[in-house]
Order: C-alpha cells, then sequence, then structure tokens
C-alpha cells in the first residue's frame, strides 16, 4: 500500500551553478547524440551530402534520426542567427527524442543534444561550402544567453516563447515567457510561429504578425508562404502534431535536468548524505516531475479534438515499445488529449535511465499514487482502466522499476 505524503516545504528552488564542481559543463565530454554522430564523421564511418544546404540538412536529419516531417517554423528573431529570421525568412527546427535542430535559409545549422548527465549541449555548423568538405562544427557557449537563464532556472535548456513580432522579427508584445510544458493552454501558444494542419483551434497567436500605424500596433495575417520562400524549406507544413510534441519535450526535458542537478549539487554539499533538508528539496523535484510525466495538468484539447499530420504520427510511433498487448506510451487519442495512456514516453530517454537511482525512486513513487486503485483527490484524474493501462505497459517496457512495483 502506498499512502501520499504531504508536500515538502522548501526553500526558494536553488540555483546551480553548472559551470562549477560537481557539474563542471563546459569541461564535460558529451555523450550526446550529435557527438556520438561527430565521431562517426570523422572516422569516415557516415558520409554527409554537402552538395547544397538542403541536401546537407537532409542528410544530417536522416544520421541523427531526426523525421523531416518533424518540421515546425518560427519566424520571431530568435536563436544566434536572430539578425536574419524574420516573417520573411522563417527559420525550421527539427528534432526527436533527445536532439533538435535549426536552420535558416541563408544561415548556420544548430543543433542541441541533450547529454545524459549534463543535459542540453549546444552546437553550431560554419557556413556550409557547397560542393566542399563537411563544415567545421563549434560547441557553442553564446546560446547560454538565452539558454541558460530563467527561462531553463538557469541551467542548460531548452526554451520556446509565444510572441507578437514585427515585420524585423523583434518582440512586440509577449503572450508567455520563461515556462514550458503541455500545461500551457493552447490559445497562447505559437506566437510568432507556423501553424498548419487541422487544430481546429477557434482561438491561437499563430500566423500573426504586428505592423506599427499611427501609433497602434495593427495584427496582420501571416499565413505561412505569403511572404517567404517556402521551396528554401524541406517542406511547406509547421503541423499542429510536432507543435505540440516538441512543447511536452521540452518542459519533460527542462524538469529533469533541473531535478538531476539538483540531486548531484546536494550530494556534493552533503558528501554523499543526504539529511532531512536534502531529501525535502529531491521530494519537491520528484513530485513536480511525477506529475508532468503524467500529464496531470494537460492543457484542454479543442472541442472537435486535433488531427495532426500522419506521417509525423507514423514516424513518431516507429519505435514504440509496446506490450504482448499492444498498448504504448506512445499510442495517440488526440480527441480530449495527446495521448490514450498519459505517462511521458521521455521515460525511455537515455537522460531518465541514468538520472539518479534515489532520484528515479522517488519520481516513480509519486507516479505511484497516480496510480492506485483508490488515488486521492490530488492524483485522481486518470480513469480505472486508464490506470490499469499504464502499470501493465510501465511493467512489460521499464527494465528500473523499483522492486515494490513488480
Amino acid at each position: 500500500m502506498i499512502s501520499a505524503a504531504p508536500a515538502a516545504e522548501t526553500k526558494e528552488p536553488r540555483v546551480v551553478d553548472f559551470k562549477a564542481a560537481p557539474h563542471s559543463y563546459l569541461e564535460a565530454q558529451p555523450k550526446d547524440r550529435f557527438a556520438e554522430l561527430q565521431e562517426k564523421v570523422q572516422k569516415g564511418e557516415v558520409k554527409l551530402d554537402t552538395s547544397n544546404d538542403k541536401a546537407f540538412l537532409t542528410s544530417l536529419l536522416e544520421a541523427l534520426n531526426i523525421p523531416i516531417s518533424s518540421q515546425i517554423m518560427v519566424f520571431s528573431a530568435s536563436s544566434l542567427q536572430s539578425e536574419i529570421i524574420n516573417p520573411r525568412n522563417p527559420r525550421s527546427l527539427y528534432f526527436n527524442e533527445d536532439t533538435y535542430l535549426g536552420w535558416v535559409p541563408n544561415g548556420l545549422v544548430e543543433i542541441i543534444a541533450a547529454d545524459p548527465e549534463m543535459g542540453p549541449i549546444f552546437y553550431v555548423y560554419d557556413r556550409l561550402r557547397p560542393g566542399g568538405p563537411v563544415p567545421g562544427v563549434q560547441r557553442s557557449t553564446k546560446c547560454m544567453n538565452c539558454h541558460a537563464g530563467n527561462a531553463t532556472r538557469r541551467l542548460p535548456g531548452l526554451i520556446a516563447e509565444s510572441l507578437l513580432v514585427s515585420q524585423a522579427g523583434s518582440s512586440l508584445e509577449t503572450y508567455r515567457r520563461d515556462v514550458q510544458g503541455h500545461q500551457i493552454p493552447l490559445e497562447d501558444r505559437f506566437g510568432g510561429w507556423h501553424l498548419t494542419g487541422d487544430h481546429n483551434l477557434s482561438s491561437h497567436k499563430a500566423n500573426v504578425m504586428g505592423l506599427a500605424r499611427n501609433g497602434k500596433i495593427e495584427k496582420t495575417p501571416v499565413p505561412p508562404g505569403q511572404f517567404s520562400d517556402l521551396g528554401l524549406h524541406l517542406l511547406p507544413t509547421s503541423d499542429i502534431l510536432p507543435h505540440l510534441i516538441h512543447e511536452h519535450q521540452i518542459g519533460f526535458e527542462n524538469r529533469l535536468v533541473y531535478a538531476i542537478y539538483t540531486t548531484r549539487q546536494l550530494k556534493h554539499e552533503n558528501r554523499g548524505m543526504l539529511g532531512a533538508a536534502a531529501k525535502a528539496e529531491i521530494e519537491e523535484r520528484a513530485q513536480e516531475l511525477a506529475r508532468y510525466i503524467m500529464f496531470a495538468d494537460e492543457a484542454k484539447f479543442p472541442s472537435r479534438g486535433i488531427t495532426g499530420d500522419p506521417a509525423y504520427a507514423q514516424a513518431f510511433l516507429r519505435d514504440r515499445k509496446v506490450t504482448k498487448a499492444g498498448l504504448s506510451l506512445k499510442d495517440f487519442d488526440m480527441k480530449t488529449r495527446m495521448f490514450k495512456h498519459r505517462c511521458s514516453y521521455m521515460l525511455y530517454t537515455d537522460t531518465w535511465k541514468q538520472a539518479p537511482k534515489d532520484l528515479k525512486e522517488r519520481i516513480y513513487y509519486h507516479m505511484a499514487l497516480y496510480l492506485r486503485e483508490q488515488p486521492d483527490a490530488q492524483h485522481a484524474h486518470l480513469s480505472p482502466a486508464e490506470r490499469l493501462a499504464i502499470r501493465g505497459i510501465l511493467k512489460e517496457t521499464m527494465n528500473d522499476l523499483p522492486a515494490w512495483w513488480r
């Protein structure tokens, strides 16, 4: 039997110096997917097509196992290339569960790859010379100006904003900032982004820019391709489904990375021993993550549901882990919520697998509170059938569950 524990009372969330010991982020040797690819490219085991920008991008996505159909487009002046990103030249983003690639026409390819211990690592390619060698790539620290600020609790992280932007791509109004995740209302998302597909949203912030006229800001539609050449991109779309998946993933990654750094810092400060105050702080992180993993606060869907791009859905499901009964954490619902079984598939990532055992055990404990046969009111958003299905999926597809789960 599992009884609910009262919420821990701790100090304000700590700020961790990720550059200092025991983390030493800048000195750590990356072990992420992109670092592994770089090594294979240098050894000649993987060839990248450098004939032109689109060919290079396509071959790089294939080598990183990132589906082209994950493309979403943003036209706010963000990233290191803000001077060339605007409604006339949007930036394309592509991603899988642990690696994110950004590219803007006439610009550079940027990579964010999740290292299991250090969290997001940032890379930037040099400008491609068509027909020449694979361009050089540097591990970037300039990205920290945005990707290690308030939005990510001062740790390396992933960010997405929702803004009303000008013709130049600069911000005129902020709809949401410094927060990520599937709990953000859909009507507050997508400002400064293109949005396509059958989303059935009656209100959203996508496909709009602001023009200054007579001392006022007028909102003007910016449908994809009206001001930009979509032929420069791999696809003409910025579908609702990859938008939703992208938001869920960055919310998970940032919360988990913060919990990992906090646990490592506390162990370092206490020489490996965790006292009551340290345990209470870890408990707070575990409660936060468990609630997110179980989609307890997922934003409300439109009444008619959402229809995502079939091509992306197929690519997303290609590596689903299934039970003998054919159930998976990746199975879509899309009528009232994203998934049929509300427990995050991000538990299969290397970042989760290699997270500190004592942290994961506390997260599993709080997840179990949602999956009891008779949960209390705080943990009761799942139906009995869904709770039973999730318990079965976890038992059959996870190999790090605490002994008491089985």
